[in-house]
Protein backbone atom coordinates (compact mmCIF):
# COMPACT_ATOMS: atom_id res chain seq x y z
CA UNK A 1 0.00 0.00 0.00
CA UNK A 2 1.31 3.24 -0.88
CA UNK A 3 0.87 5.56 2.20
CA UNK A 4 1.96 9.23 3.00
CA UNK A 5 2.77 10.49 6.30
CA UNK A 6 1.44 13.64 7.29
CA UNK A 7 1.62 15.67 10.33
CA UNK A 8 -1.10 17.56 12.73
CA UNK A 9 -1.09 20.90 12.84
CA UNK A 10 -2.44 23.74 16.10
CA UNK A 11 -4.95 22.76 17.83
CA UNK A 12 -4.23 19.09 18.18
CA UNK A 13 -2.79 19.79 21.16
CA UNK A 14 -3.38 18.62 24.43
CA UNK A 15 -1.53 18.25 27.95
CA UNK A 16 -0.35 14.45 28.63
CA UNK A 17 0.33 14.50 24.96
CA UNK A 18 3.95 12.24 24.56
CA UNK A 19 3.66 11.24 28.17
CA UNK A 20 3.25 7.73 27.28
CA UNK A 21 5.86 8.04 24.54
CA UNK A 22 7.94 8.93 26.80
CA UNK A 23 7.47 6.85 29.60
CA UNK A 24 7.42 3.62 27.14
CA UNK A 25 10.56 4.92 24.65
CA UNK A 26 14.04 5.85 25.18
CA UNK A 27 14.13 6.89 22.07
CA UNK A 28 11.22 9.44 22.67
CA UNK A 29 12.92 10.61 25.89
CA UNK A 30 15.71 11.80 23.14
CA UNK A 31 13.88 13.93 21.26
CA UNK A 32 12.09 15.45 24.26
CA UNK A 33 15.48 16.21 25.41
CA UNK A 34 16.71 17.38 22.61
CA UNK A 35 13.80 19.73 21.82
CA UNK A 36 13.91 21.26 25.41
CA UNK A 37 17.57 21.61 25.54
CA UNK A 38 17.54 23.40 21.76
CA UNK A 39 14.66 26.04 22.86
CA UNK A 40 16.33 26.37 26.46
CA UNK A 41 12.83 25.36 28.11
CA UNK A 42 11.44 22.38 30.10
CA UNK A 43 8.63 22.22 27.49
CA UNK A 44 8.48 18.68 27.73
CA UNK A 45 6.91 18.91 31.43
CA UNK A 46 4.65 21.40 30.27
CA UNK A 47 3.49 18.87 27.48
CA UNK A 48 3.15 16.53 29.92
CA UNK A 49 1.63 18.34 32.81
CA UNK A 50 0.14 21.76 31.56
CA UNK A 51 -1.01 24.43 32.73
CA UNK A 52 -3.28 24.27 29.59
CA UNK A 53 -3.54 27.77 28.78
CA UNK A 54 0.75 27.61 28.77
CA UNK A 55 0.57 24.94 26.53
CA UNK A 56 -1.76 26.57 24.01
CA UNK A 57 0.34 29.57 23.43
CA UNK A 58 1.58 29.72 20.02
CA UNK A 59 5.06 30.16 20.66
CA UNK A 60 4.46 27.16 22.70
CA UNK A 61 1.98 24.75 20.88
CA UNK A 62 3.98 24.89 17.71
CA UNK A 63 7.25 23.13 18.95
CA UNK A 64 5.54 20.93 21.28
CA UNK A 65 3.54 19.54 18.56
CA UNK A 66 6.70 18.91 16.39
CA UNK A 67 8.27 17.29 19.36
CA UNK A 68 5.28 14.47 19.53
CA UNK A 69 5.86 13.81 16.00
CA UNK A 70 9.23 13.46 15.66
CA UNK A 71 9.06 11.40 19.01
CA UNK A 72 7.17 9.06 17.13
CA UNK A 73 9.08 8.73 14.09
CA UNK A 74 12.15 8.24 16.12
CA UNK A 75 10.13 5.32 17.31
CA UNK A 76 9.23 4.09 14.67
CA UNK A 77 12.80 3.51 13.31
CA UNK A 78 14.76 3.01 16.48
CA UNK A 79 12.62 0.26 18.32
CA UNK A 80 10.84 -0.83 15.20
CA UNK A 81 13.13 -0.26 12.42
CA UNK A 82 10.51 1.33 9.83
CA UNK A 83 12.40 3.66 7.35
CA UNK A 84 9.70 5.48 6.38
CA UNK A 85 11.10 7.35 3.14
CA UNK A 86 11.48 3.96 2.07
CA UNK A 87 7.75 2.81 2.69
CA UNK A 88 6.32 6.32 1.65
CA UNK A 89 5.25 8.68 -1.24
CA UNK A 90 5.45 11.62 0.13
CA UNK A 91 5.12 13.94 3.51
CA UNK A 92 2.55 16.76 3.90
CA UNK A 93 1.61 19.06 7.22
CA UNK A 94 -1.43 21.48 8.09
CA UNK A 95 0.60 24.77 9.05
CA UNK A 96 2.59 24.12 11.43
CA UNK A 97 2.90 20.45 10.50
CA UNK A 98 4.56 21.28 7.10
CA UNK A 99 7.66 21.99 9.62
CA UNK A 100 7.09 18.42 11.48
CA UNK A 101 7.23 16.96 7.57
CA UNK A 102 10.14 18.49 7.18
CA UNK A 103 12.13 17.63 10.06
CA UNK A 104 10.75 14.19 9.57
CA UNK A 105 12.45 14.12 5.42
CA UNK A 106 15.48 15.62 6.82
CA UNK A 107 15.46 18.58 5.35
CA UNK A 108 15.74 20.62 8.68
CA UNK A 109 17.41 19.16 11.82
CA UNK A 110 15.80 18.73 15.01
CA UNK A 111 17.28 21.57 16.82
CA UNK A 112 16.71 24.11 14.21
CA UNK A 113 12.93 23.14 13.56
CA UNK A 114 12.45 23.56 17.63
CA UNK A 115 13.83 27.24 17.40
CA UNK A 116 12.30 27.85 13.91
CA UNK A 117 8.86 27.25 15.53
CA UNK A 118 9.62 28.71 19.01
CA UNK A 119 10.37 32.26 16.27
CA UNK A 120 7.23 31.75 13.84
CA UNK A 121 5.12 31.17 17.44
CA UNK A 122 6.02 34.10 18.42
CA UNK A 123 6.14 36.53 15.05
CA UNK A 124 2.76 35.04 14.58
CA UNK A 125 1.71 36.27 17.91
CA UNK A 126 3.37 39.17 17.72
CA UNK A 127 2.09 40.31 14.24
CA UNK A 128 -1.36 41.41 15.33
CA UNK A 129 -2.60 42.66 18.77
CA UNK A 130 -5.28 40.75 20.76
CA UNK A 131 -8.44 41.50 19.49
CA UNK A 132 -7.68 42.83 16.44
CA UNK A 133 -7.78 39.48 14.57
CA UNK A 134 -10.50 36.67 14.46
CA UNK A 135 -10.43 33.21 12.82
CA UNK A 136 -14.40 31.34 11.79
CA UNK A 137 -14.99 28.12 10.46
CA UNK A 138 -17.52 27.97 8.06
CA UNK A 139 -19.03 25.08 7.86
CA UNK A 140 -21.36 23.90 4.58
CA UNK A 141 -19.90 26.04 1.80
CA UNK A 142 -17.22 25.19 -0.51
CA UNK A 143 -13.68 27.15 -1.03
CA UNK A 144 -15.01 29.19 -3.68
CA UNK A 145 -18.62 30.20 -2.11
CA UNK A 146 -16.00 30.86 0.94
CA UNK A 147 -13.88 33.12 -0.32
CA UNK A 148 -17.13 35.40 -2.08
CA UNK A 149 -18.18 35.66 1.52
CA UNK A 150 -14.40 36.96 2.48
CA UNK A 151 -14.46 39.32 -0.38
CA UNK A 152 -17.79 40.87 0.60
CA UNK A 153 -17.21 40.80 4.34
CA UNK A 154 -14.27 42.58 3.93
CA UNK A 155 -15.17 45.87 2.96
CA UNK A 156 -12.03 47.26 3.20
CA UNK A 157 -10.44 45.57 6.06
CA UNK A 158 -8.46 42.02 5.58
CA UNK A 159 -10.92 38.95 5.20
CA UNK A 160 -9.57 36.23 3.75
CA UNK A 161 -10.33 32.14 3.08
CA UNK A 162 -6.75 30.65 5.43
CA UNK A 163 -8.02 27.20 5.47
CA UNK A 164 -9.53 24.66 3.07
CA UNK A 165 -9.63 21.53 5.17
CA UNK A 166 -12.25 19.39 3.74
CA UNK A 167 -15.58 19.75 1.72
CA UNK A 168 -17.55 22.17 3.27
CA UNK A 169 -15.41 22.81 5.70
CA UNK A 170 -13.33 26.85 5.23
CA UNK A 171 -11.53 28.92 7.54
CA UNK A 172 -11.63 32.65 7.34
CA UNK A 173 -9.49 35.09 8.93
CA UNK A 174 -8.63 38.65 9.00
CA UNK A 175 -10.00 41.37 11.18
CA UNK A 176 -12.11 40.76 13.97
CA UNK A 177 -15.26 43.02 12.51
CA UNK A 178 -14.92 41.67 9.46
CA UNK A 179 -14.42 38.18 10.11
CA UNK A 180 -18.16 38.55 12.03
CA UNK A 181 -19.42 40.13 8.77
CA UNK A 182 -18.02 36.94 7.01
CA UNK A 183 -20.62 34.71 9.79
CA UNK A 184 -23.30 36.96 8.78
CA UNK A 185 -22.76 36.70 4.95
CA UNK A 186 -22.27 33.13 5.74
CA UNK A 187 -25.69 32.30 7.08
CA UNK A 188 -27.71 34.14 3.93
CA UNK A 189 -25.30 31.80 1.62
CA UNK A 190 -26.40 28.83 2.67
CA UNK A 191 -23.88 27.87 5.43
CA UNK A 192 -24.87 25.16 7.94
CA UNK A 193 -23.45 26.51 10.61
CA UNK A 194 -20.21 29.44 11.21
CA UNK A 195 -18.64 29.85 14.15
CA UNK A 196 -14.93 31.95 15.76
CA UNK A 197 -12.34 30.01 16.74
CA UNK A 198 -10.20 30.02 20.26
CA UNK A 199 -7.27 31.32 18.30
CA UNK A 200 -5.18 34.59 19.80
CA UNK A 201 -4.24 35.60 16.26
CA UNK A 202 -5.76 35.27 12.75
CA UNK A 203 -3.52 33.18 11.02
CA UNK A 204 -2.39 32.77 7.38
CA UNK A 205 -4.20 36.28 5.80
CA UNK A 206 -1.85 39.04 5.17
CA UNK A 207 -2.44 40.39 8.21
CA UNK A 208 0.54 38.37 9.29
CA UNK A 209 3.18 39.76 6.77
CA UNK A 210 5.48 40.32 9.54
CA UNK A 211 5.32 37.20 10.66
CA UNK A 212 6.46 36.13 7.35
CA UNK A 213 9.37 38.29 7.05
CA UNK A 214 10.61 37.49 10.32
CA UNK A 215 10.34 33.51 8.99
CA UNK A 216 12.39 35.17 5.95
CA UNK A 217 15.17 35.98 7.87
CA UNK A 218 15.05 33.11 10.47
CA UNK A 219 14.74 30.16 7.29
CA UNK A 220 17.88 31.88 5.40
CA UNK A 221 19.98 30.97 8.61
CA UNK A 222 19.19 27.52 8.59
CA UNK A 223 20.67 24.92 6.61
CA UNK A 224 18.45 23.06 4.72
CA UNK A 225 18.65 19.49 3.00
CA UNK A 226 16.65 17.93 -0.04
CA UNK A 227 14.17 15.88 1.92
CA UNK A 228 14.40 12.08 1.54
CA UNK A 229 10.93 12.22 0.54
CA UNK A 230 8.55 15.02 -1.66
CA UNK A 231 6.84 17.66 0.14
CA UNK A 232 2.89 18.07 -0.77
CA UNK A 233 3.34 22.00 -0.24
CA UNK A 234 0.29 23.89 1.63
CA UNK A 235 0.29 26.77 -0.72
CA UNK A 236 0.59 24.86 -4.11
CA UNK A 237 -0.91 21.12 -3.22
CA UNK A 238 1.95 20.37 -5.71
CA UNK A 239 5.31 18.33 -4.11
CA UNK A 240 8.24 20.04 -3.79
CA UNK A 241 12.43 19.11 -3.11
CA UNK A 242 14.51 21.73 -3.70
CA UNK A 243 15.43 23.64 -0.70
CA UNK A 244 15.40 27.08 -1.92
CA UNK A 245 11.85 26.92 -2.90
CA UNK A 246 10.92 24.75 0.33
CA UNK A 247 12.33 27.62 1.95
CA UNK A 248 10.22 30.44 -0.27
CA UNK A 249 7.09 28.07 0.05
CA UNK A 250 7.23 28.36 3.88
CA UNK A 251 7.43 32.32 3.95
CA UNK A 252 4.01 32.48 1.81
CA UNK A 253 2.83 29.60 3.83
CA UNK A 254 2.00 32.35 7.07
CA UNK A 255 0.26 35.09 5.12
CA UNK A 256 -1.18 31.81 2.32
CA UNK A 257 -3.92 29.55 2.00
CA UNK A 258 -3.24 26.25 3.57
CA UNK A 259 -4.68 24.20 0.66
CA UNK A 260 -5.38 20.66 2.73
CA UNK A 261 -8.00 19.83 0.86
CA UNK A 262 -6.63 19.89 -2.56
CA UNK A 263 -2.91 18.37 -1.26
CA UNK A 264 -4.92 15.07 0.04
CA UNK A 265 -6.26 14.65 -3.03
CA UNK A 266 -3.19 15.65 -5.33
CA UNK A 267 -1.55 13.08 -3.37
CA UNK A 268 -4.49 10.03 -3.82
CA UNK A 269 -3.86 11.12 -7.67
CA UNK A 270 0.03 10.23 -7.27
CA UNK A 271 -0.99 6.49 -6.08
CA UNK A 272 -1.24 7.49 -2.42
CA UNK A 273 -3.85 5.00 -0.78
CA UNK A 274 -3.42 5.45 2.88
CA UNK A 275 -2.64 8.56 5.17
CA UNK A 276 -0.51 7.95 8.30
CA UNK A 277 -0.83 10.82 10.30
CA UNK A 278 1.97 11.28 13.06
CA UNK A 279 1.91 13.33 16.34
CA UNK A 280 -1.06 14.58 18.88
CA UNK A 281 -4.66 14.01 17.82
CA UNK A 282 -6.62 12.10 14.81
CA UNK A 283 -7.61 15.69 13.31
CA UNK A 284 -5.99 14.96 9.81
CA UNK A 285 -7.50 11.58 9.81
CA UNK A 286 -10.42 12.75 10.21
CA UNK A 287 -10.22 14.97 7.38
CA UNK A 288 -9.19 12.30 4.90
CA UNK A 289 -12.60 10.65 5.38
CA UNK A 290 -14.44 13.94 4.27
CA UNK A 291 -12.26 14.63 1.75
CA UNK A 292 -12.07 11.41 0.17
CA UNK A 293 -13.94 8.31 1.55
CA UNK A 294 -11.47 5.54 -1.19
CA UNK A 295 -8.93 6.73 1.53
CA UNK A 296 -7.39 4.85 4.27
CA UNK A 297 -6.02 6.42 7.42
CA UNK A 298 -4.50 5.93 10.18
CA UNK A 299 -3.08 7.85 13.45
CA UNK A 300 0.12 7.21 15.44
CA UNK A 301 0.50 9.12 18.51
CA UNK A 302 0.44 6.56 21.27
CA UNK A 303 2.91 3.35 22.02
CA UNK A 304 -0.50 0.83 20.93
CA UNK A 305 -0.67 2.63 17.61
CA UNK A 306 2.66 2.55 16.98
CA UNK A 307 2.79 -1.47 17.68
CA UNK A 308 -0.50 -1.79 15.93
CA UNK A 309 1.42 0.21 13.03
CA UNK A 310 4.46 -1.92 12.84
CA UNK A 311 2.21 -5.27 12.67
CA UNK A 312 0.49 -4.57 9.91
Amino acid sequence: MTRAFVFPGQGSQAVGMGRELAQAFASAREVFGEVDEALKQNLSVLMFEGPDDQLTLTENAQPALMAVSLAVLRVLAKEGGYDFARHGRFVAGHSLGEYSALAAAGTFGLSDTARLLKIRGQAMQKAVPVGVGAMAALLGLDFEQAQAVAAEAAQGEVCQAANDNAPGQVVVSGHKAAVERALAIAATKGAKRGMLLPVSAPFHCSLMAPAAEAMAEALAKVAAEPPRLPLVANVTARPVSDPREIRELLVQQVTGTVRWRESVLAMKEAGVAQLVEIGAGKVLTGLVKRIDKDLSAQALNGPADIEAFLKN
